[in-house]
C-alpha cells in the first residue's frame, strides 16, 4: 500500500508523513501503533504541483510506474479528488492526458476514481462534470461518493427496514403520519465563509446528505444488496417526488439565516458579520422543504427535511411519526394526553 498526497502547496515528504502521522493518532478510534506505522510511513510520499499542469501530472505518472517497477507486479491506482469543485475538471482532464486513468483499462487492476461531493454547482454544471469523467474514463471506473453514507448508523438503516418484520409492515401511507429528516448544527460558518457563502444550506446539505437520507428511508426493498439495485430504488423514490410549490403563503419551502445571539450564554455574531460573508449576501444557513411523493407507498404523507446551523443543538436523525389510534378509549382531553408513537433514529 502506497499513499501519494497531492497539492499545491511545497512539502517534503517527512513532513507530510509526521501530519499523517498526527491526523491518524488524534482520529483514529484505535490507538496508533508505532511498529505498524514504522513500516508503513515510508510507502507515504507528497508531489506538488498545480491542478492544471499536465507536466505535473506526468511526473506523477512516473513516480508510480517507479512503485509498480519496484514492487514487481501490477498496481491499482485510487485517486481521491476532495478538492473544491472548481478544480474537479482539470484534475479530471490531466488524469486522462497523462494517462493515469488508462491504467491497466479493463483489467482488475484498472485505476478507480472518487469523486467527493458536491457534485457540481447545478445541473448544468453536474452534466459537465459527468461529460468529462465519461470522456476520461470508463463508468466502472468511477465513484461518486456522499461520505455521510459511510456513517454506520445510515449503513444499518436498510437493516432496520428491511430485516425487521415488525418495521417493515407499517412502513407506509396507512400507519405513518409524516417524516421529519433533520441535520442541524450547532456551530456557524467560521473559517468556511467563502465556501459556504458560494453554495449554502441547500447546495452543503440538502441535495446531498439529507437527500439521501430521504431516499433510504422511502426507497422500496431492493432485489439485492447490489449497489445498483440499491441505487436504482433510491431513483425511484426520488423521481416520485412531487415538484415544489413555492408560490403563495403555503410555499414548500422556507430558506433563512442565523442573526447575532447567544450560545451557551455567550454572544454569537450573525451570518452577515461572518468573516468573508458580504453584506448584502442572501445566501441562506436554514433550509426546511416538505416533499410529497407520488406513489403507492407514501401517497399523502409529507416528509419534512431541514437543515441548518447555529441550531439549539447539533442532531442528525430521521423521526417516523406514526397515526394516533382511533380516540376512543382515551379521548378525554383534560385526563389523558396520548402522543403518537414516533420511531427515532439518531444518525
Amino acid at each position: 500500500f502506497h499513499l501519494i498526497g497531492y497539492g499545491r502547496s511545497p512539502m517534503s515528504d517527512d513532513a507530510f508523513r509526521d501530519s499523517m502521522g498526527k491526523a491518524v493518532a488524534e482520529h483514529s478510534r484505535r490507538t496508533l501503533e508505532d511498529g505498524l506505522w514504522s513500516r508503513m510511513a515510508p510507502n507515504l510520499r507528497y508531489h506538488a504541483g498545480p491542478y492544471d499542469d499536465l507536466a505535473s501530472f506526468e511526473s506523477l505518472a512516473k513516480i508510480i510506474d517507479e512503485i509498480e517497477h519496484a514492487a514487481g507486479c501490477e498496481t491499482q491506482c485510487l485517486f481521491y479528488v476532495s478538492t473544491p469543485p472548481s478544480v474537479f475538471k482539470p484534475i479530471l482532464e490531466n488524469l486522462g492526458n497523462s494517462g493515469l486513468a488508462r491504467r491497466h483499462r479493463r483489467t482488475p487492476f484498472a485505476s478507480k476514481v472518487v469523486v467527493e461531493k458536491p457534485f457540481g454547482r447545478d445541473l448544468t454544471s453536474a452534466r459537465e462534470l459527468n461529460a468529462v469523467i465519461n470522456r476520461r474514463f470508463d463508468e466502472s471506473q468511477v465513484f461518486r461518493i456522499d461520505h455521510y453514507l459511510g456513517k454506520e448508523t445510515v449503513q444499518s438503516l436498510l437493516v432496520q427496514r428491511f430485516a425487521n418484520s415488525i418495521f417493515e409492515p407499517v412502513w407506509n401511507r396507512n400507519y405513518v403520519s409524516c417524516v421529519q429528516v433533520t441535520v442541524a448544527e450547532d456551530l456557524g460558518v467560521g473559517s468556511r465563509g467563502g465556501y459556504y457563502n458560494r453554495s449554502g444550506a441547500l447546495r452543503d446539505m440538502i441535495q446531498n446528505h439529507v437527500m439521501q437520507l430521504l431516499a433510504l428511508t422511502a426507497m422500496e426493498p431492493p432485489s439485492s444488496l447490489d449497489p445498483e439495485a440499491i441505487r436504482d430504488e433510491k431513483v425511484k423514490a426520488l423521481k416520485a417526488i412531487r415538484p415544489l410549490d413555492l408560490d403563495g403563503d403555503d410555499s414548500d419551502v422556507v430558506r433563512a439565516c442565523y442573526r447575532e445571539g447567544l450560545v451557551g450564554g455567550e454572544k454569537a455574531q450573525g451570518y452577515l458579520e461572518e468573516e468573508g460573508i458580504p453584506e448584502d449576501s442572501g445566501t441562506e444557513t436554514y433550509a426546511a422543504l416538505r416533499l410529497s411523493l407520488d406513489n403507492w407507498r407514501w401517497k399523502g404523507v409529507p416528509f419534512y427535511i431541514r437543515s441548518g446551523k447555529r441550531m439549539a443543538r447539533k442532531v442528525s436523525e430521521i423521526a417516523v411519526l406514526f397515526r394516533r389510534p382511533p380516540a376512543i378509549l382515551f379521548s378525554e382531553g383534560d385526563r389523558y394526553d396520548v402522543s403518537p408513537n414516533c420511531l427515532v433514529l439518531r444518525i
